[in-house]
């Protein structure tokens, strides 16, 4: 029905390249050089001291600083209780395995500016993460000519960012992944940022982890006759105040709805379908596989099985894609572009990582063991079928004698 805008990340690659490569042999002093040729700002320290962080206190609405007390709040309820558990131990009679999982040590993030200011992703990030248990956590972000947003330095603190820099861009990514005088070298980055941002952490992710590459918002919206067409309208207008390239798809049973929502939106990237049933609907929904999907039909609860690729689901006439951006406890830091088919949102198994265990009884060994040497032996690898050989047998010659 329709194609994404698709961009050429490769083209915007070799732009970045040499920023990336600068900044990771050069470190601070390119850093500098690029914020004074992009943002044509003198930063002598990238750090952001403690004092800014207070006087940002000073200049932001007691209600905003409440809002993000809140939307911590059902955050950190919402990821506390769906993060795995920290070790999975399995008893199989003669043999113990598990997994545990642990905290990657070090995270950057990227809080985007420039177009927009989004304090919001600063809890998105640092709630999950702290939850997760992330040692030092890291934000980089952008600064105007008066310095960082008041509003993003209060959402860092409250997230319980550890440091952060203002950095901006290709840059900033470079920096974190490769550790500059100043900035330290993380493990992972995430969050999103524009396109030279994504090319950035694509470039680096040879290097370091990242969550996924971003591209421009979405909504694809699956409704009936029982939805409320300035909803619909109003959700996708959402979306599409994000960036010129956002998408809204509407696909419809409903023929009155159709119309009414498309005289509300003049958008150029809105499109709108007639379908037939609302089982061709979701086949639609997960071959593009949105960012987000909104469900504004009836009985949308039972359909939710069905459900095989998106970012983040919103159900009902009453779960507007916003919530889910800012306070209701899930994340809006979302695979786009389509890669909700193999990547998920942010959450804190994002921040973690896991090693496997286990303990054999000799009884285990004996069970396995002439399967592991045929399967070595035919791979040519001796010395590990040896490995197994020499337990076996010295093990029943032990018990013999």
């Amino acid at each position: 029905m329709i194609e994404r805008q698709s961009v050429n990340f490769d083209t915007y690659i070799e732009i970045v390249k040499p920023i990336v490569e600068d900044v990771r042999r050069n470190g601070d002093e390119a850093v500098r050089r690029y914020e004074r040729q992009f943002n044509g700002l003198e930063i002598s320290n990238f750090r952001v001291k403690k004092k800014e962080i207070d006087d940002a206190y000073e200049k932001v609405d007691d209600e905003l600083i409440d809002a993000l007390e809140i939307a911590k709040e059902n955050i950190s309820r919402f990821h506390s209780i769906t993060a795995v558990d920290r070790e999975i131990k399995i008893d199989f009679g003669d043999c113990i395995m598990g997994k545990v999982y642990t905290p990657i040590e070090v995270v950057g993030a990227y809080i985007p500016g420039g177009r927009a200011s989004y304090p919001s992703t600063a809890i998105m990030i640092g709630v999950p993460a702290k939850i997760a248990g992330v040692k030092k956590l890291v934000a980089c972000t952008p600064a105007t000519k008066n310095g960082i947003n008041p509003l993003t330095l209060v959402a860092c603190d409250i997230a319980g960012f550890d440091e952060i820099y203002s950095i901006s861009g290709a840059q900033a990514i470079a920096a974190m992944a490769y550790g500059t005088e100043s900035i330290p070298k993380v493990y992972k980055i995430v969050g999103p940022g524009n396109i030279y941002v994504t090319a950035a952490k694509l470039l680096v992710s040879k290097d370091v982890a990242i969550d996924m590459p971003a591209g421009p918002s979405e909504v694809l919206i699956i409704a009936d006759e029982t939805a409320n067409p300035e909803f619909v309208a109003y959700d996708c207008l959402a979306q599409l105040e994000h960036d010129p390239m956002a998408v809204a798809v509407l696909l419809t049973t409903s023929e009155s709805l159709a119309q009414q929502v498309s005289s509300i939106l003049k958008e150029k990237n809105f499109f709108c379908k007639l379908v037939p049933n609302v089982e061709d609907a979701i086949n639609y929904a997960n071959d593009f596989a949105p960012e987000h999907l909104v469900l504004n039909i009836k009985n949308a609860e039972k359909y939710l099985e069905k459900i095989k690729n998106a970012g983040s689901v919103f159900l009902g006439n009453f779960s507007p894609v916003a919530a889910g951006d800012y306070a209701s406890g899930t994340n809006h830091v979302l695979p786009t572009s389509g890669f909700a088919k193999f990547y998920s949102g942010l959450s804190v198994e994002s921040f973690m990582k896991h090693y496997t265990f286990q303990i054999l009884k000799e009884e285990a060994l004996r069970r396995i063991g002439g399967a592991i040497v045929r399967l070595a032996e035919a791979e040519g690898l001796k010395m590990h079928a040896e490995s197994i050989r020499k337990r076996i047998y010295s093990s029943i010659s032990k018990t013999s004698s």
